[in-house]
Order: C-alpha cells, then structure tokens, then sequence
C-alpha cells in the first residue's frame, strides 16, 4: 500500500472537514432515482435536509444531482437507456421537469430557496462564460440560495460534453473554489481493490487526491443508469485538488452522511487536496476537456516545460495540429504524443504553421507584425506533466 494511504482518518482530516465552509455534494442517477424506478423522494428528502443543517450552520453549499435522464426515460416508460442523442436529450428534458420540482419542493420544506444551474462545458471552456458562471453561483449563495446544478443534457453533444457529473462536480468545486466536494454514491468508498473479486481487498480511509496508486486501484464502468464509476471519481477528486478541495467518496444512503462528515466522523474515503492552489487562470486553463488543437514539440522544449514551465518559443515547436485563433487554449505535447502543458496561443494555428521551428527574431518577416515573442507565455502556460 502506498505510503500516502491510510487506514484510518487523521485528526487533521476531521479538522478540515469540520472547517470546510464552502462544499459541493454530487450525487448520482442511481440514488437519485432509485436505481431507475423514478424520482427517490424520501433520499431527496433526506439529503436537503442535511443540507439544510448545514446551510444553518453559517456553510455554503451547492448540490450537483445527476437523474433527469433516468427520471425522463420513466416517464418515457423506456426501459433501457437509448443510444441516439436526440432520444435522450428528450428523456432529459422530460426528466429536469421533475428533478427541479423535486429539490425545490424538498428544500423549501426545510427553509431553503432553490436555483436550478444547467451548464454545459462550453459555458466553462469560455472564459467571459466562465466568469459568469463563477458569479451568479457566487451571489446565489450570497443570498442564502442552494444552487442545483447538472449538466444541459438537452443541448448538450459529445463535443462539448462533461462525460459525467463526477467530473462537473470537481469542475464546479474549482469554480467556486470550494473547501470539499462531497461525492455520494451507492458504495461505502475506495477499496485497494475489487472486494468482489479480490477478498484481500481492504478499504482505503484516507489518501493523497493525485497518487497515482489510486487509478491502479479504481477500475471499472459505470452502471446502466449512468456513467462513471469509481476511476471518474478519483479522477475528479484529483481535478478538484487543483484548487485545494478534498474530496470524499461515501455511500449516499449512510444515515445523516453530510452531517456526520462535516462534524469530523470518519465515513467513506477522504481523498486530501495538496495545500497549494494552482493560480484561479491556469486552473481555468487545466479544466478545459476539449481542446481546439495542439503543438508537437521538441525533446529539448519538452523538458524545459517540465522542469520549470518557461514559455514556449516557435523554435521549439515541430508541428501544429488542428484549426485554432489566438487566445485560445490548446495543448503543448511531446514527440510520443504525450500531453506536456497548455495555454493561451499568442498565434492562430495557421500562423503557427509558419512559425515552427523559425526563432522569435523572424516572426515580422514571416508574419508581417510581432503580436509575441512566444507561442505561448510562461503566464498564461500551465504544466500537465
């Protein structure tokens, strides 16, 4: 087991959940919807009023509930999930009807006003979008109101698509720069291992968010109802580390989970963000999952990058891949393909094409103007790996 694994939950790790003031709960389409027999009133019921408590407890929170696919495919009367998108962008928009009156009704019942957020990530790829975003979600919980967020699976597509909620919930945790992301689903947590298979297999209280051990652990698909599984959730556990949030995996039907964790009990895994936070642009930059294209480096530019992220000089780039303007994001990769760093372009892709292998002093003549010396500026450039 790695060193950074533990069997037990630190004193310091109940300190901080204890101290977490802003906290994002995911919960997914299974508990939601009861593994696909409709709308689970009575658990819905439940977690607003934990998160209630808490609201009244001086915390700000903000639900990220997966569900309106699988509550639209029952009122649809589908018994299995469609694979054409148009089928279930209908199911979704049949099923958000229903999933907003629920977490309305259920959090008025307990004092709490409600805000329905659909977001989709081109709302976050852009960055006045993004700025928007981050501001109404600030200034609802401002005004004591729980944001319910999920994603736009009514005009959503594959190009712009978060792929599953664990990942917007890690994506929203930056946004807001949250304390923790809390996400519940229909297993205790982590295991070193598939306990169904391996009897060896022990549970995993605590560990670093990042190491590299928990992938190798974390295997295996999501269920009929969604789509994920345990390595979506370690992966956004480690996304959302990039602006400091822990992250908690726990089973969402444990009895008051929300209010038992964040009065310091050990329930689920833990999944501790390092205590630097990436700078709020670059981590801006890192949570893009789309990208409109990349440069090919060199082996000497590639490990400049790595070693201490100085900025990107034509003369180090060898190829240009895909169609993209100045400003935009794109991606910095080796020889072997491999995801080096990102940032903001100071040249479009087909300026770029020119510019390759050519050092900044020819960057007039070839171009006819000067907007950068570099491709890319060390400022607006973060290192993936």
């Amino acid at each position: 087991m790695s060193a950074t694994l533990s069997s037990a939950v630190s004193s310091q790790a109940a300190q901080l959940m204890r101290g977490a003031r802003r906290i994002v709960v995911k919960v997914g389409s299974s508990l939601v919807t009861n593994e696909g027999r409709g709308l689970d009133e009575a658990a819905i019921g439940q977690w607003c009023r934990q998160l209630a408590v808490l609201a009244r407890d001086g915390r700000e929170v903000i639900m990220v509930s997966s569900g309106a696919i699988a509550e639209g495919m029952k009122r649809l009367g589908w018994t299995t999930r469609p694979s054409e998108l148009h089928e279930l962008q209908a199911a979704a928009a049949v099923g958000q009807m229903g999933l907003a009156q629920m977490y309305e009704s259920k959090l008025r019942e307990n004092g709490l006003g409600s805000a329905q957020v659909l977001l989709t990530h081109a709302d976050l790829a852009d960055r006045e979008r993004y700025l928007n975003a981050r501001s109404t979600l600030i200034t609802l919980l401002a005004h004591q109101v729980l944001p319910v967020i999920n994603e736009n699976d009514t005009v959503v597509n594959d190009e712009i698509k978060f792929g599953d909620n664990d990942t917007l919930g890690a994506l929203v945790a930056n946004l807001v720069e949250a304390d923790v992301l809390v996400i519940l689903t229909d297993q205790k947590g982590l295991y070193t291992a598939d306990p169904r298979k391996d009897p060896s297999a022990t549970f995993v209280h605590e560990a670093a968010a990042g190491d590299p051990a928990l992938e190798a652990m974390a295997g295996g698909a999501g269920s009929s109802l969604g789509k994920g599984g345990m390595i979506t959730k370690i992966l956004a556990a480690k996304r959302a580390a990039g602006s400091g949030a822990s992250t908690v995996i726990a089973w969402g039907r444990e009895p008051d989970a929300l209010l038992r964790l964040f009065q310091g009990e050990a329930i689920g895994t833990l999944l501790i963000a390092p205590t630097q936070k990436s700078q709020a642009r670059k981590r801006w930059m890192a949570d893009h999952l789309q990208l409109r294209g990349a440069v090919t480096v060199d082996e000497g530019a590639a490990a400049r990058l790595r070693a201490d992220g100085k900025s990107l000089l034509p003369i180090g780039m060898v190829a240009v891949e895909g169609e993209f303007s100045r400003g935009e994001v794109i991606a910095v990769r080796d020889a072997a393909g491999a995801e080096v760093a990102r940032g903001l372009a100071n040249y479009a892709s087909a300026e770029a094409r020119l510019l390759c292998r050519k050092p900044s002093t020819e960057i007039e003549k070839l171009l006819g103007y000067v907007a950068e010396p570099e491709m890319i500026h060390r400022d607006n450039l973060v290192v993936t790996r």
